[in-house]
């Protein structure tokens, strides 16, 4: 069945270059159920769509969800089995880099390596954290970004074969706040970024950038869960525009969806200048609201092992703040239950999942691009 295999994220990204869509990215960090909801919705609408996991979630012990690269992989390919599917991708999401050392490089030689090995077709070397303000200039304050990128890209290409792969970089360290707010990526910053890469030979297809986004759930004062709002379409256009005018074939690479209301990103993201879309704990929420329903001894045992486990610094934050802030950190602890879940549930993941999908792919445009891909490819 290796015609059912991820398709590279090379390939889907060229497709659609110029197509006015976006590529939605599955963070799923319980894909019993989930995954498979998905990948019929993506089967059923013509659409490409990408499952990923990022370097927290899934590491060489197994991250916060208790997978390994291999564990996802191969969970993500019995969904496309089952589904009879093929235009997906498998994504290696925020290969972060923190220190920029040796020892850490090494370990993320690694990672890489592993995720290479299980079948990754796309990769996103996120070296955003380490930003030089003593810089004097531009390139000075991004060139240890630059440089470890720089080696993770060459490394990937490699050890893959050739460029037959998916490159996302990021530039501006997504969700960071100062004592003025959100720390948002300049057009200068971005084209200073990907122009240094291109000289390096580095040619990524993505730039994930911090555009107001951040990660997981947004709550009020009371802890009610509330829109995702603040991302700044007007600075995402006009790095868009610094990049095109530097003749740079580089979209955005959009994180922090899950909560966005559906309706903006369908009237107002520019699709096309933003290629692909990260929704994550909008899937991890579908799995709590079922779990809720269907399996409420484990949602009471994974809500109150969060609770007792992650105590706030300051007490007067509601419980569901804190549970909504760190349930993912539940999903390995429980990965046994997790994984034995009753058909029942598993029939209502998968549904739930479903229609959630198809209300992303609507809004992204995503309708036929599978299509598209598939053309793409025959003539290559």
């Amino acid at each position: 069945m290796s015609h059912r295999k991820p398709v590279a994220g090379s390939a889907v990204f060229e497709a659609l270059d110029g197509v006015k869509t976006i590529v939605m990215a599955a963070n799923v960090r319980m894909p019993d159920g989930i995954a498979e909801g998905i990948m019929r919705a993506a089967k059923d609408t013509d659409s490409v769509v990408i499952f990923e996991i990022a370097r927290s979630e899934s590491d060489l012990s197994g991250g916060y969800t208790g997978m390994t690269p291999r564990d996802y992989y191969d969970q993500i390919v019995r969904a496309a089995h089952k589904v009879d599917y093929d235009m997906y991708v498998v994504h290696a999401d925020h290969i972060s880099i923190k220190k920029g050392d040796e020892e850490e490089l090494e370990s993320t030689r690694k990672l890489i390596q592993a995720q290479i090995d299980a079948g990754y077709t796309s990769f996103a070397i996120d070296a955003s954290h380490l930003f030089d303000l003593k810089g004097s200039d531009l390139h000075q304050e991004l060139s240890e970004n630059i440089r470890c990128t720089t080696e993770m890209a060459r490394y990937i290409e490699e050890n893959i074969g050739g460029r037959g792969f998916g490159l996302e970089v990021e530039v501006g360290e997504i969700g960071k706040t100062d004592s003025t707010g959100r720390v948002l990526t300049s057009p200068g910053e971005a084209t200073t970024f990907l122009t240094s890469l291109k000289e390096n030979d580095v040619h990524p297809h993505l730039l994930a950038i911090a555009n107001g986004s951040a990660h997981g759930n947004t709550f009020d004062d009371q802890g009610n869960l509330i829109p995702q709002v603040s991302i700044d379409l007007p600075q995402t256009r006009a790095v868009a525009k610094a990049i095109r005018d530097a003749g740079l074939k580089v979209k955005i690479a959009q994180h922090g969806i899950t909560g966005t209301p559906r309706e903006t990103i369908n009237l107002h993201f520019p699709k096309g200048e933003i290629a692909k879309g990260n929704v994550g704990t909008h899937w991890q929420n579908v799995f709590f609201d079922v779990a809720r329903v269907f399996e409420p001894e484990l949602y009471d045992d994974m809500r109150r092992w969060t609770v007792e486990t992650h105590p706030p610094k300051d007490p007067g934050i509601p419980e569901s703040v804190i549970f909504g802030k760190n349930c993912k950190k539940a999903f390995k602890p429980f990965r046994g239950r997790t994984s034995s879940l009753s058909k029942e549930t598993l029939h209502a993941l998968g549904s739930v999942a479903y229609s959630e999908a198809v209300m992303f792919f609507g809004a992204f445009s995503s309708f036929g691009t599978a299509t598209k891909v598939r053309e793409f490819m025959e003539m290559m």
